[in-house]
């Protein structure tokens, strides 16, 4: 039988801290009014027979607020990252200039940008069910560890508010980012 190590309460909050960078990442590949170079992360283009991430076959900048380039270094897959974008549920139109690609960024119809923050409470959501999952994870191991006597009963109150006290923090570290992408979308 394998023996219970003591609890290292820093895994934890590193585990939470992760999902909060996840929320920040899927924010990023959010549409709002401004053109963001993250906007295309999540575009994957088929390219020498296998499916690959947009920034592998060529460069995105963000020339104008309201446009993006992609300088594709290969001629012959222009034309698969001009289908990528299109297909990519985006809402953008990509037109073509010999290896470049602009892509303007039409602005949000207040429907759009109510979907959009529909979408983004969802992301949160997700992110806070991750971060009370760690919080479960945590407090399960507090309790087989007190079982085995590795900690006491005392010790284990104390980490269990610990635990509690990095998922206060991480859930309200979502709900302001979250805020601010609601506030970010909403803006004409």
């Amino acid at each position: 039988m394998a023996s219970t190590e003591k609890p290292v309460l820093n895994n934890y909050k590193g585990r939470m801290d992760k999902a909060v960078a996840a929320l920040k990442d899927e924010f990023g590949s959010l549409r709002t009014g401004r053109a963001s170079a993250s906007l295309l992360d999540q575009v994957m283009v088929e390219a020498y027979g296998a499916t690959t991430p947009l920034n592998q076959v060529g460069s995105v900048s963000v020339p104008e607020p309201r446009s993006l380039s992609v300088s594709v270094w290969d001629r012959g897959l222009v034309v698969s990252v001009e289908k990528a974008i299109r297909n990519a549920g985006l809402g953008l139109n990509p037109v073509v200039e010999g290896q470049n690609l602009r892509i303007p960024i039409p602005p949000l119809t207040e429907e759009r940008r109510k979907d959009l923050v529909k979408i983004a409470r969802q992301y949160a959501e997700h992110q806070k069910v991750a971060v009370r999952n760690v919080r479960r994870d945590g407090n399960d191991d507090l309790k087989k560890a007190e079982k085995d006597s590795v900690i006491t009963q005392d010790e284990q109150k104390r980490m269990e508010g610990e635990i509690q006290k990095f998922t206060d923090e991480a859930i309200k570290r979502i709900d302001e980012t979250l805020k601010t992408k609601e506030q970010e979308i909403m803006q004409v």
